[in-house]
């Protein structure tokens, strides 16, 4: 197992950093559904707010040809080279209020070593605790809110903000193992899973990234700004009502999404109201439209329907 010092090289020595910070983890990798996470990744990164503490090794946890690196070519030679970055970073939000951020790419190799590093990292600053983001695609309209599963040991943030929570099994990120580990140590831990339009989730989908950082605040009490965001999900639905407007196959799918969006919200509701609260699949039940059939439907209406490239109409396949 690589040493933790062949992993993580610190920038900033450990006491620039006030202790009893709150910790937020942002990784891509297995999934992203409507691109939440490498959107917010970008967004802190451009914003100029945080500063890098510390760097985790490339040639440790990274398979450079599954995620390989960009290079610039300007006529005869290279002018850059830019390979995936994985860093633990001191931020703010709008307040002035202090955070630690993990983001970047989720590594490929050495995972419990990587898992050791971050639970050193988090007992040495004493964290108050840590919230982490990932979005997967689910069979729900894009015209209802979008939903949140919440696991670890925040029971109150389960108890107010969980709106699916299912007995399965799933491939493993990790950041599960990371909140697997932290909860077995004591460490206050919430998962926040994004339930994003399945037939969305391949597009950069503004709306995602407006409740990951909603979900964000609820959790840690960090405040972000949003109104840029808010304008380009306005605009991005706009986008998308317009493609569908014009297509009955389409608005059907979506009508049945909507359907059974409505009568599952509306059971939960009565079964908390009598106190026997459990929660069903959103799977189960009557067939919905797979997220291929929609997204192949929405690409042959693109293709038959000229002029949608000047208009700037969202990839949605």
């Amino acid at each position: 197992m690589p040493q933790p010092s062949e992993i993580f090289e610190r920038v900033l020595p450990p006491r620039a950093v006030p202790a009893g910070l709150p910790l937020v983890v942002l990784m891509t990798g297995f999934t992203d559904a409507g691109g939440a996470v490498a959107g917010l990744i970008n967004r802190f990164r451009e914003d100029g707010t945080a500063d890098v503490l510390g760097r985790f090794s490339n040639d440790v946890l990274l398979d450079y040809r599954a995620r390989r690196p960009i290079v610039t070519f300007v006529r005869d030679h290279l002018t850059d080279y830019r390979p995936p970055r994985l860093e633990l970073s001191l931020a703010h939000d709008v307040l002035g209020q202090q955070f630690l951020l993990l983001s970047g790419y989720e590594p490929d190799f050495a995972w419990e070593a990587f898992a050791d590093v971050v639970l050193g990292l988090a007992a040495e600053h004493r964290v108050s605790g840590v919230t982490w983001v990932h979005a997967i695609g689910m069979p729900v309209p894009h015209t209802r809110p979008i939903g949140v599963t919440v696991s670890g040991n925040r029971e109150d943030l389960i108890a107010s903000l969980s709106v699916w929570q299912p007995e399965t099994q799933v491939p493993a990120t990790a950041g599960h193992l990371l909140e697997y580990r932290l909860a077995e140590n004591g460490t206050s831990i919430a998962g926040l899973v994004l339930l994003v339009p399945h037939y969305l989730a391949d597009t950069e989908y503004p709306g995602a990234m407006l409740v990951a950082l909603e979900k964000m605040t609820a959790a840690t009490g960090l405040v972000f700004a949003t109104d840029p965001i808010v304008e380009a999900n306005r605009e991005f639905l706009v986008k998308v009502e317009e493609q569908i407007a014009d297509n009955e196959e389409l608005q059907r799918m979506i009508a049945a999404l909507e359907t059974r969006y409505d009568a599952y919200r509306a059971g939960q509701f009565h079964e908390m109201e009598r106190g026997e609260y459990t929660s069903e699949t959103l799977l189960d039940g009557a067939p919905l439209p797979s997220a291929d059939e929609l997204a192949a439907e929405l690409e042959r209406f693109l293709a038959n329907r000229p002029g949608d490239e000047d208009k700037g109409a969202p990839g949605l396949g």
